[in-house]
C-alpha cells in the first residue's frame, strides 16, 4: 500500500499557496519542505555569522553546523571522507570547477576527452573550452534512441590518448540511468578520470560514490528540496590534492606573502571566500528530510506515478515518448513531442490549464541534434505529486491537438 500523497504534500507550503497548480518541472527545480525554508530563514534571521572567521559563538556555532551540513551530504552519497566535499553554488560550477582545474593540471595538447551524447550543457561546455584552452580534442559517445549506452562502444571509443569521461548517470531528456559503475570500470582500465553528472539521479536513487568508483561526481540542492544556490562536487581526496584551487582569494589560503601564497587543505582550498552558509544548512536539511521519508517509499511513489503517466500518453494518438517505452527505464521524467505541434505551444496551453511543464531542448541541444528534434516537452515528477497531477496533465494533452485545429 503506497503512502497517501498528502502525507507528503502536507510538508510543502508550496503547495497550499498554489493549491490550482499543477507542478510538473521537477526535473529542472524540485519545491522544498517547511522544515528547509524554516533551517534556511532561522539561519538568516537569528545565527547568521561567517563559519572560520571567529571565536565569538555565533561564528563557531556557524562553522559548526556548515560541517555538520557537509558530513550529512557526505554520508548521503557514501563518501570516504568530508574532505572529498566541496560545497558550490550548483552543478555547473561543480563542473566548471573540474574541467578548469583539471585542464591546468591533468590535460595537455594531444590528449582526448571523452563525452556523453547525452550530456546536459554544463557537463559538455566546460569541456569544450578546456580543450581549446589545452590543445586537447573533444569526441562524443553515442547512445541508443532509448538513450542506452553500449559498454563495448565505450571500449571501442577509448584510445591511449583518453584522459577523461564525461557522462551522466541519469539523462535529464530519456530518465535512462546509466550503468556508471561498468562504464567506470572500462574508463579506469584505459587509465581514464569519469566525471559523473548527479543532478538527476541524486535527488531520485540512491547514490554510493564509493561503489560507482566515479572520481568526481556533481549535483545541485535546488533539484532535491533544496535551496538554489548550493551544489555540491564530490572528488576523490588524492585526485583534489593533486589539482590546484579554482578560484583564489579569502579563506582557501594557509598563508600569504607579497610574494604568494599556500593553500589550506580540503576541502577549503576549493571554497573561497564567504560561502553560502545558509545554502548549506538547509541542504543538509533536505538530506535530513529524505532520510526520514526513505528512498523506498519515494521510489514507490515516482514509480507509480510515472507508470499512471505513461499508461494515459501511450492511450493518446498522435504523442511520441522520447526513449524507451518501458515506464521503469524513465524514473519519473517523461519527455515527448505530439505531431504537428510545436513543444512551445504544447507548454503554453498546459500552461493556460494551470500545468507546469518544460519544452525546449533541456539544455540538451547536441542530443536533440543527435535525436534529429528540434525541441521537446518534458513532464518530471516528484513523490509529492498526485494521481490528480497526472490524471489533469493527461486530460489536457489529450485536447492539444483538437485546441490547434486539428481533426484527429
Amino acid at each position: 500500500m503506497l503512502e497517501s500523497p498528502d502525507n507528503f504534500r502536507k510538508d510543502f507550503p508550496f503547495f497550499a499557496q498554489n493549491p490550482d497548480l499543477v507542478y510538473l518541472d521537477n526535473s529542472a527545480t524540485s519545491q522544498a519542505p517547511s522544515c528547509v525554508i524554516d533551517r534556511l530563514n532561522r539561519y538568516e534571521q537569528l545565527q547568521k555569522a561567517s563559519p572560520f572567521r571567529g571565536l565569538y559563538p555565533l561564528s563557531v556555532q556557524a562553522t559548526d553546523d556548515y560541517e555538520h551540513a557537509r558530513n550529512l551530504v557526505r554520508d548521503f552519497i557514501h563518501a570516504g571522507s568530508g574532505e572529498e566535499i566541496i560545497f558550490t553554488r550548483n552543478a555547473t560550477e561543480s563542473l566548471n570547477l573540474v574541467a578548469y582545474c583539471a585542464g591546468n593540471a591533468l590535460i595537455h595538447a594531444g590528449d582526448e576527452i571523452l563525452v556523453g551524447i547525452t550530456e546536459h550543457h554544463s557537463n559538455m561546455i566546460p569541456w569544450q573550452q578546456m580543450a581549446r584552452r589545452t590543445g586537447a580534442r573533444v569526441r562524443y559517445l553515442t547512445c541508443s534512441r532509448e538513450g542506452a549506452f553500449n559498454p563495448d562502444d565505450l571500449e571501442q571509443s577509448l584510445t591511449d590518448r583518453t584522459r577523461l569521461v564525461a557522462i551522466t548517470q541519469m539523462s535529464n531528456v530519456f530518465g535512462q540511468i546509466n550503468d556508471l559503475r561498468t562504464l567506470t570500470q572500462i574508463a579506469h582500465r584505459r587509465n581514464a578520470l569519469v566525471v559523473a553528472d548527479g543532478c538527476q539521479s541524486v535527488p531520485h536513487i540512491p547514490v554510493n560514490v564509493r561503489e560507482l568508483d566515479v572520481d568526481f561526481l556533481a549535483f545541485s540542492g535546488h533539484k532535491m528540496l533544496g535551496p538554489t544556490g548550493i551544489g555540491v562536487l564530490y572528488g576523490k581526496k588524492d585526485l583534489l590534492n593533486r589539482l590546484p584551487p579554482f578560484l583564489t582569494g579569502g579563506e582557501m589560503i594557509e598563508e600569504v606573502t607579497t610574494e604568494g601564497a599556500t593553500w589550506a587543505p580540503l576541502p577549503q582550498k576549493f571554497e573561497a571566500g564567504t560561502v553560502n552558509t545558509g545554502g548549506a544548512l538547509a541542504l543538509g536539511e533536505a538530506i535530513a528530510y529524505y532520510n526520514r521519508v526513505g528512498f523506498d517509499a519515494m521510489m514507490a511513489r515516482e514509480s507509480a506515478l510515472t507508470r499512471r503517466l505513461m499508461t494515459g500518453m501511450a492511450d493518446i494518438p498522435h504523442v511520441q515518448i522520447i526513449g524507451s517505452p518501458k515506464p521503469e527505464l524513465h524514473h519519473g521524467l517523461v519527455t515527448f513531442t505530439i505531431d504537428g505541434v510545436h513543444p512551445h505551444d504544447v507548454s503554453a496551453i498546459m500552461a493556460d490549464h494551470g500545468i507546469a511543464i518544460r519544452a525546449g531542448h533541456h539544455c540538451a541541444q547536441p542530443l536533440h541534434a543527435y535525436l534529429g528534434l528540434n525541441a521537446t516537452c518534458r513532464a518530471s515528477l516528484m513523490f509529492y505529486n498526485t494521481e490528480a497531477d497526472v490524471d489533469a496533465f493527461l486530460n489536457i494533452l489529450s485536447e492539444i491537438r483538437g485546441a490547434m485545429g486539428y481533426a484527429d
